[in-house]
C-alpha cells in the first residue's frame, strides 16, 4: 500500500513516517518545509534504512498535487499539513485559515479527480470546545472552539461528514490528539520548533539546554489542583502508531464507509507544574519558570476517554510520562539547536 503523508516532515509527521516504513507501508512525503526541516526525512531514512519519496510543495497547490496524484498509485492519505498553534492563530486567523481548511479542501478535491476515498486526518482535541466537560468522548456533539485553530478543525470534520453522505464510496478516520510530546527513542528525530516555542515541553527543554533563561507559564489561577492548567500528554510514538492502526482498521474494514472519530490520548490529566517537576525528576535538571498572564484560547483542563480507540481499533497509549520526559531531553540534548 502506497501512503500520501502531507506534512509528513514536520515533528508527528516524521515520527509516523518511522512506524510506516517500519511495517512495511510505502511512503510518499508531501510538505512545504515551512515549519519541518528535510533532514528530518534523511534522518528518518537512516532510522529505518528505507527510502522516502519526496515532494516539496503545498497543500493550497492544485496543479502540483493533480501532478503528485498522477504520477504516483496512493491508495491513502495522512494529512499533517497545517499550522498548529492556537495562541498564534488568533493573531493571525485568516492565514490559519487559508492553510488549515483550504489546503484540505484542495487536498480533498485532488483526491477526488484522482478516486482515492480513504483518509486519516490529523484533528485535534479542541474540536471539543468550551462547553463540553472532560474527560472527552467522541459521541459529544462537535462544539465552538474560541480559537481559529480549533474552529477550522472543526470545519474539516464538518467537510469530511458532508464529502462522506455525497460520495458513498469516501472512507475517513478523524484522530482527535490531544498533547503529544517527547521524541524518538534514538534522539534523532524530535520536535523542532520554529523561533519561541509554543508548546509547554519543549521550552522547558530549551531552559534545560540553555537556549531559554526561563519557562512562562501561562496562567496559575485556574480551578484546578495547582492553578495551572491541565492536559492529557501522550508519547509522540504512541500517536504515531496511532495513525497505524488507523490505516489497519480502515484495511480491516471493507465495507465501512463514512467517518469514525477516535480520541487518542491517555486518559490522565497531568497539570504544567507537574510536567516540571517530572522532568526535573527524570533528568536532575532544574527548570527556572514565571508564571505570566493567560493566553488567549486556552481551557483550564481537558483530558480524553480513550476507550474507543482502544476497542475498536486495539489501540492505547503505553509510554510512560517519564519516557516522555527522557526521550525528548536526549533529542534536545543531542541536538541542542534542533536540525541546523
Amino acid at each position: 500500500m502506497q501512503v500520501l503523508v502531507t506534512g509528513g516532515a514536520g515533528y508527528i509527521g516524521s515520527h509516523t513516517l518511522v512506524c510506516l516504513l517500519d511495517q512495511g507501508y510505502e511512503v510518499v512525503v508531501y510538505d512545504n518545509l515551512i515549519n519541518a526541516s528535510a533532514e528530518a526525512l534523511s534522518r528518518v531514512e537512516k532510522l529505518t534504512g528505507k527510502t522516502i519519496d519526496f515532494v516539496q510543495g503545498d497543500v493550497r497547490d492544485t496543479d502540483s498535487l493533480d501532478d503528485l496524484f498522477a504520477t504516483r498509485s496512493i491508495d491513502m492519505v495522512i494529512h499533517f499539513a497545517a499550522l498548529k498553534a492556537v495562541g498564534e492563530s488568533a493573531q493571525c486567523p485568516l492565514e490559519y485559515y487559508q492553510n488549515n481548511v483550504h489546503g484540505s479542501l484542495c487536498l480533498l478535491e485532488a483526491m477526488a479527480k484522482a478516486g482515492v476515498n480513504n483518509f486519516v486526518y490529523s484533528s485535534s482535541a479542541t474540536v471539543y470546545g468550551e462547553a463540553n466537560p472532560s474527560p472527552y468522548v467522541e459521541t459529544m456533539n462537535l462544539g465552538s472552539p474560541s480559537s481559529p485553530y480549533g474552529a477550522g478543525k472543526v470545519m474539516v470534520e464538518r467537510i469530511l461528514l458532508d464529502k462522506a453522505r455525497a460520495n458513498p464510496n469516501f472512507r475517513a478516520v478523524s484522530l482527535r490528539y490531544f498533547n503529544p510530546i517527547g521524541a524518538h527513542p534514538s534522539g534523532d528525530i524530535g520536535e523542532d520548533p520554529t523561533g519561541i516555542p509554543n508548546n509547554l515541553l519543549p521550552f522547558i527543554t530549551q531552559v534545560a539546554v540553555g537556549k531559554r533563561d526561563k519557562l512562562s507559564v501561562f496562567g496559575g489561577e485556574y480551578s484546578t489542583s495547582d492553578g495551572t492548567c491541565v492536559r492529557d500528554y501522550l508519547h509522540v510514538m504512541d500517536l504515531a502508531e496511532g495513525h497505524v492502526a488507523a490505516i489497519d482498521w480502515l484495511a480491516t474494514q471493507p465495507s465501512f464507509r463514512g467517518v469514525e472519530a477516535f480520541n487518542l490520548g491517555t486518559g490522565n490529566g497531568i497539570s504544567v507544574l507537574e510536567i516540571i517537576a517530572s522532568f526535573e525528576a527524570a533528568t536532575t535538571l532544574k527548570i527556572a519558570y514565571q508564571i505570566v498572564e493567560p493566553r488567549a484560547g486556552d481551557l483550564p483542563a481537558f483530558w480524553a476517554n480513550a476507550e474507543k480507540a482502544s476497542n475498536v481499533m486495539n489501540w492505547r497509549a503505553k509510554r510512560s510520562l517519564d519516557e516522555m520526559m527522557e526521550d525528548a531531553w536526549r533529542w534536545q540534548s543531542k541536538n541542542p539547536n534542533g536540525y541546523s
